[in-house]
């Protein structure tokens, strides 16, 4: 193998395989000084101002003159004095392709009474505001394994009871947009596939109460849905003794499940990355993609989200659009994501982070053309705001934030079952009730963090695996995690305190 990754004839730049020292030879050019792992060198001069280009598409400007050879990072290259404003041909629908021939292929999931089907079997305890929480956990935790281990043994078939708990719900605009998220994404929680049952706590007094939420949310109280608030309840104590008690009539019934063969047109696939590097671009992302073409070729759908990561490459997902329409929502969240973060007092380019910038990763766009990858090929469905329920099946995007426990959360609101995602840095997360695949986008990490990761893409940095077989194995690994194998996320107990909606709006 070459100690360079070149990704397109035309690019400026190729990636370095492993750390390079100076005098090491790309193309025939000298290095000039160090190259860590993941990084750009330059394969030509660029001019100051010249465009500088990664995938065939525009990464940045040169803020100086580059030479051959030379390390191409924050130093040497950023988004220019138009912050990246430059024209981008959305040309809407023109790489549409027709739909792949049907595939069929089954897991073995849980079937619920109105043909939905789960990958996990939890009962949910959700907090209508930060004020019940503590007293949610508190229910939660009398049915935990570690503190009660006769508290669920006699109901195999239940993969735990979790407190889904939050920093918000009151001190907000009752009529305003951060309310509306909130009983959005509440709603898609207390109906998912993956509870079986869902006990909602509220205080009694606060902005997000609890009986307008149902309304809102056209649900309706019943066995499977029960709620409730402390002040009516007379207290704490009282409080948890009744949730306790709720949990343990909704046992028997949760626990009467049994998995059996479904079709994977049943899944949604959440799609994250966190904590990217040089490599994500290339290994992880593309094969996650691949394994996304398989899974919309078997009827499932695919859930893209993070439009602040996406930012500067949106135009390679309006040229697959379905419909112009669908095209064009996507360009009015990025109009809305400018104006918010203007009125904010923020940029769009406050991405990469610093560990993205440490892994290889110089400006939102580089970053963006990278994530767009866990796309895949395929055309583009529709386009959902944050914690809408996902309808369409095939590839979607969801618009949320790029902070992945806020993004994820919309993921599953809108029903999500399976999350995937992509490391190149270590990210540590896990979700609850949707067990989460932990991709790393190189060797070098696995070695270093097996223990939180389930599979290891950075064989195709190294030369062994391709791209298509890699997300052949994705796809396998994503059905049996779906057939109840568990994630290494969910054997840490990662899930209860990365379940974070979207807070927007003013706090009053």
């Amino acid at each position: 193998m070459t100690p360079f990754i070149r990704l397109h004839p035309d690019d400026d730049v190729v990636i370095a395989r492993q750390q390079l020292l100076g005098g090491a030879s790309v193309e025939g050019t000298p290095v000039k000084g160090l190259i860590p792992a993941g990084h750009k060198i330059a394969s030509h001069a660029i001019a100051a101002g010249q465009a500088v280009r990664r995938y065939n598409q525009i990464i940045g400007f040169a803020s100086r003159p580059i030479a051959a050879g030379e390390h191409v990072h924050t130093h040497n290259l950023d988004l220019g004095a138009d912050k990246g404003d430059f024209e981008r041909d959305y040309a809407f629908g023109v790489d549409c392709k027709p739909e792949p021939p049907r595939r069929s292929a089954t897991f073995m999931g849980l079937r619920r009474s109105d043909g939905r089907v789960a990958t996990r079997n939890y009962i949910g305890v959700l907090s209508s505001v930060n004020c019940s929480a503590t007293a949610a956990r508190a229910i939660a935790d009398h049915f935990s394994r570690r503190s009660n281990l006769a508290a669920l043994r006699d109901f195999p078939n239940v993969d735990g009871v979790v407190a889904l708990t939050h920093g918000t719900g009151c001190g907000m605009d009752s009529e305003g947009l951060g309310l509306r998220i909130l009983q959005r994404t509440l709603a898609g929680y207390a109906t998912h596939a993956n509870f079986a049952a869902v006990l909602v706590v509220g205080l009694g007094c606060e902005a997000n109460q609890v009986k307008a939420w149902l309304t809102h949310s056209s649900l309706t109280e019943g066995d499977n849905l029960r709620v409730f608030n402390i002040q009516d309840s007379g207290g704490t104590t009282k409080t948890v003794a009744k949730g306790v008690a709720l949990i343990n009539e909704m046992l028997a019934r949760a626990n009467a499940v049994q998995r059996e063969p479904c079709g994977v047109e049943h899944l949604t696939i959440g799609l994250q990355c966190g904590g990217s590097d040089g490599y994500s671009g290339i290994s992880a992302n593309p094969a996650l993609g691949a394994a996304v073409d398989l899974l919309v070729a078997h009827g499932a759908s695919a859930i893209l989200s993070e439009t602040p990561e996406i930012y500067g490459a949106e135009h390679l997902l309006t040229r697959r659009a379905v419909r112009r329409e669908v095209g064009e929502k996507l360009i009015e969240r990025i109009k809305w994501w400018e104006h918010y973060t203007h009125v904010n007092g923020g940029e769009m380019n406050n991405n990469p982070s610093p560990g993205n910038k440490a892994g290889g990763l110089t400006t939102i766009l580089e970053k963006s053309l990278g994530a767009v990858a866990k796309g895949g090929t395929s055309n583009l469905q529709a386009v959902y705001e944050y914690a809408e329920k996902v309808t369409a099946h095939g590839l979607v995007y969801m618009d949320t934030p790029g902070y992945d426990p806020v993004s994820a959360t919309g993921q599953v609101a809108g029903g999500a079952n399976l999350i995937c995602f992509t490391t190149g840095r270590g990210s540590a997360y896990g979700c609850a009730p949707s067990p989460t695949l932990k991709l790393a986008t190189n060797s070098a990490l696995w070695r270093k963090q097996e223990d939180d990761i389930d599979l290891n893409c950075g064989e195709i940095i190294d030369g062994s695996r391709s791209i298509a077989q890699m997300g052949q194995q994705i796809f396998e690994l994503l059905l049996a995690t779906a057939s109840g194998v568990k994630s290494k996320s969910e054997q840490h107990g990662y899930g209860q305190n990365e379940f974070v909606p979207w807070q927007i709006g003013a706090v009053m």
